[in-house]
């Protein structure tokens, strides 16, 4: 069954805790993994940031949620237990517990924020009862859509460069990779060749005790490099005796492609043009950073015990 949206998750974290004794994070976690019967590849099912599995962000959120509602009270660190509102509230034997639920509990709101966040707080809980998603999970696949619309923004730009300008732009995003020693001797190795299918040459470390061969394909989305193309580069490669390239192209390789494997000790690096353009998100060139939000969360080595 599909991962439960943290609102599922309010009542079963209370029911969880009905028994009035302490529990730990990790216990509801494995508790309710049962309950909704999640197989192991839906629990380590990760968010887009991959910091955090998706099911353990969603029971954190259902049990803070129940928190500021005062349905749960944190005795001391990663253990919770029922408060008395909490054991009152299973009493009514409510069908579900959600959002709009713990509203007429006073002070849940106030638990978000400031009154000057008010409408900032009423959006995002507008927000969250629609999707019932988690604010942090929000952010997450925001920021994840973000980046997806910058990268096509970043091809839609490299495929109209000349020539001349693609190769300077391979030439930067290596120098800012760490290779070629310097953004003078890169210059210096890429284009100098154009023999066999061989593009450039680039240092590997900073002393040249290794060379890395490129090829550079500037074609337009739907043209796919095919298996005879990295047939080709490889044959190449042979005639320079060299065994490590990178084809780049702005396109995009076919499966055949992909899964080609040189039977000799070639090692080849395939990046089509999604990964070139995310490569350059990742090494901040031809991007600026407009916004930076720090995601913050208790120190629990500052409030532990001693």
């Amino acid at each position: 069954m599909p991962i439960p949206d943290f609102q599922t998750l309010m009542l079963p974290v209370l029911e969880f805790a009905a028994d009035g004794l302490e529990h730990s994070s990790s216990e509801v976690v494995q508790f309710l993994a049962q309950k909704f019967q999640l197989t192991d590849s839906e629990l380590l099912e990760l968010l887009p940031s991959g910091k955090q599995p998706i099911f353990n962000n969603r029971v954190a959120w259902a049990r803070a949620h129940l928190k500021m509602a005062g349905l749960l009270e944190i005795p001391r660190r990663s253990i919770f237990k029922i408060s008395d509102r909490g054991q009152e509230v299973l009493h009514q034997r409510p069908s579900k517990i959600n959002v709009s639920f713990l509203k007429q509990f006073p002070g849940y709101l106030d638990s978000f924020s400031s009154k000057s966040s008010e409408k900032s707080i009423s959006n995002l809980e507008k927000q969250v009862n629609e999707s019932d998603a988690t604010p942090f999970e929000m952010m997450d696949f925001s920021f994840q859509k973000i980046q997806k619309a910058l990268v096509q923004e970043i091809l839609d730009r490299v495929l109209n460069l000349t020539p001349q300008e693609f190769e300077k732009l391979v030439v930067d995003l290596i120098v800012r990779m760490g290779y070629g020693g310097s953004l003078h001797d890169a210059g210096k190795a890429i284009g100098k060749t154009n023999d066999e299918g061989i593009d450039g040459i680039v240092k590997e470390d900073r002393l040249g005790l290794d060379m890395i061969y490129l090829q550079a394909k500037r074609w337009k989305r739907g043209n796919q490099v095919g298996r005879p193309e990295i047939q080709k580069f490889v044959g190449a490669l042979a005639g320079q005796g060299a065994k490590k390239g990178i084809f780049i192209t702005t396109s995009s390789f076919s499966r055949e492609a992909r899964e080609y494997s040189p039977k000799n000790e070639t090692k080849i690096v395939l990046l089509d043009g999604e990964e070139l353009a995310q490569l350059m998100v990742d090494y901040n060139l031809g991007v600026s950073t407009i916004s930076t939000y720090e995601i913050k969360r208790i120190d629990n080595d500052y409030f532990g015990e001693e």
